[in-house]
């Protein structure tokens, strides 16, 4: 069998064990909202912790990530591997708990709906909407250019980026019409664990290729372009870069809409408690293996191909023809895992926070039948126009990520204090939203205003503005009268 047919035929094989599973699960999911966004809120400790790990990893992790240290070294482990397994656990604790114990009590499904419901605003549950699908249309478009770049070099150009795109777009869009939360977080299970053994065998088979970790890591220190790798800092890890890069990531993650729609779907606190102490090891046990390998690649002298990715270079360099398709198809899998559950929280952002209000407005009461086709409408075309930007690559993998990670982070210091300042008002998070969003979109589009302060990025700049507006705003306004204050505090404790 010839290469390529080979490395299809295994790509397409465990996309359709997918689809079984998503099949099953369709098959098992009540017709309701709860279900099929959060699966009733029955998810358990392994379901809820892989789901999640499966959701947060995607072609940043296993392109970008391999891909920044290939080209400037191991440290970028610090930053994603220790620093952020870290903070969104911390987060995951701090925010996500009290999230779960508001649902609980008041059904909520998204997190506008929960801000709308405690500010008695509407206008503010649109604006939350309307940011988290602002921000998901780049991290959408970077799976479907990871995927494109990732099969049109697996496959040498047999299979070119505009149908590599094409494949994970269609079968996206398939998924998440059938298969709902339930299905999405079974299939992510398993994908997580497929990602965490392919992972490590494959460091595995190309460190015992070139001789071990011992040889891999004097072929480092050898090398003249790679010698500085084994120092700490220097280049651009610089203090302020890997701190505004961890937290922005970090603060980001907790604000992903696909993520923080998992705070809901917890079955008991206790399984919250439990993922959360187990998310940092994850971490580690992918990012280590994942971005080491791209930086022994640069030791090795493995050549970045022109698709721009390590990964399936060194694969290709030292590994078989179908084990380095079976990762390619861990890889495809982390981004469908991202990007289905995108789709499934765009979804029903767009249709609960927006669609249903502005009907409201209107004096029109949807049926469930209605807002049903109107969000499996909303996939196909928040998809497609996805794929149809990717075709030109506006940017590279690591913009693309960097820009919606620190997109969401500006969302997350107003969402914290609403949950734990009784002084907020609708005023305050208002403004400050509006505010930390208009300075980080004005950054990465304005010229006249700077990305970097002192070595700071824009993303956290960013964040420190809004939480100064938050705070003044609400400390000079009154609640208005529609706000219920008492619902984030009164017989609702978090540890």
């Amino acid at each position: 069998m010839r290469a390529v047919t080979l490395q299809l035929s295994i790509i397409v094989g465990y996309l359709l064990v997918a689809l079984a599973v998503g099949l099953i699960a369709y098959r098992l999911t009540d017709r309701t909202a709860e279900d099929f966004y959060l699966a009733s809120r029955t998810l358990g400790t392994v379901v809820l912790l892989f789901t999640t790990f499966a959701t947060l990893l995607s072609a940043f992790t296993f392109f970008a990530g391999p891909n920044i240290a290939y080209a400037q070294g191991p440290e970028w482990i610090l930053v994603m591997g220790l620093m952020d397994g870290i903070i969104f656990a911390v987060l995951w604790y701090v925010i996500g708990y009290k999230q779960w114990l508001l649902g609980q009590r008041y059904g909520y499904v998204t997190l506008g709906e929960m801000l709308g419901d405690r500010f008695g605003s509407r206008w503010l549950r649109g604006l939350v909407a309307g940011v988290s699908l602002l921000w998901l249309f780049p991290y959408v478009m970077l799976q479907q250019v990871g995927a494109g770049t990732a099969l049109e070099a697996l496959t040498e150009g047999a299979v070119p980026y505009a149908a590599g795109a094409g494949l994970i777009t269609a079968f996206m869009i398939l998924y998440v019409v059938v298969a709902g939360m339930r299905g999405i977080a079974w299939t992510d299970t398993l994908q997580g664990a497929f990602m965490l053994v392919t992972t490590w065998v494959a460091l595995l088979w190309v460190l015992a290729a070139v001789g071990g970790p011992d040889a891999a890591t004097a072929a480092l220190a050898s090398n003249p372009e790679t010698g500085g790798f084994l120092s700490l800092g220097g280049g651009i890890y610089t203090v302020p870069w890997i701190l505004s890069t961890a937290i922005t990531i970090g603060f980001g993650v907790a604000m992903f809409p696909q993520v923080n729609q998992r705070f809901f779907a917890a079955s008991s606190k206790t399984v919250l408690k439990r993922s959360f102490a187990l998310w940092p090891v994850l971490c580690v046990l992918l990012f280590v293996p994942s971005f080491m390998l791209g930086a022994w690649a640069a030791g090795l002298g493995v050549p970045m191909p022109d698709s721009g990715n390590i990964l399936p270079a060194v694969l290709a360099e030292y590994t078989p023809t179908w084990f380095a398709a079976l990762v390619i198809a861990g890889a495809m899998a982390a981004m469908m895992s991202s990007s289905d559950s995108m789709l499934l929280s765009g979804s029903s952002y767009f249709t609960r926070d927006l669609v249903r209000p502005i009907a409201a407005f209107f004096g029109v009461r949807l049926s469930e039948r209605q807002e049903d086709l109107i969000a499996r409408g909303g996939v196909v075309v928040f998809a497609s126009a996805a794929f149809l930007v990717s075709l030109f690559r506006p940017a590279g993998l690591f913009e693309l990520g960097d820009a919606a990670f620190s997109g969401f982070a500006q969302l997350a210091l107003p969402v914290l204090l609403a949950l734990y300042w009784r002084k907020i008002t609708r005023a305050g998070i208002t403004a400050g939203v509006v505010t930390s969003q208009a300075f980080y979109i004005s950054s990465l589009f304005l010229a006249i205003v700077p990305n970097s302060y002192a070595g700071w990025s824009a993303g956290i700049v960013g964040m420190g503005l809004g939480l100064v507006v938050t705070v003044v705003i609400s400390l000079v306004t009154s609640p208005a009268a529609a706000e219920r204050r008492a619902i984030y505090f009164d017989r609702l404790g978090a540890d």
